[in-house]
């Protein structure tokens, strides 16, 4: 399970990437290299999201694992 771990870690900081261009430059890097909100970018953003909805489990598992400090 470790490699959905590290898939998911790398599409959700990719999706920070694109947001930190969104906020600073107004530049949608997704958008610009699949289309304005077609078909193909519309799965590129929910997979990303659903990463990151997947990745919210790490708060639990991160306190959870031996020899933690909690």
């Amino acid at each position: 399970m470790k490699w959905f771990d590290n898939t998911a870690l790398t599409l959700v900081i990719i999706g920070a990437i694109n947001w930190l261009l969104v906020g600073i430059f107004r530049f949608d890097l997704v958008a610009f290299l699949f289309g304005n909100l077609s078909w193909l970018s519309r799965i590129i953003y929910t997979i990303v999201g659903l990463c990151g909805l997947y990745l919210i489990s790490l708060y639990g598992r991160i306190s959870n694992t031996p020899g933690s400090r909690s």
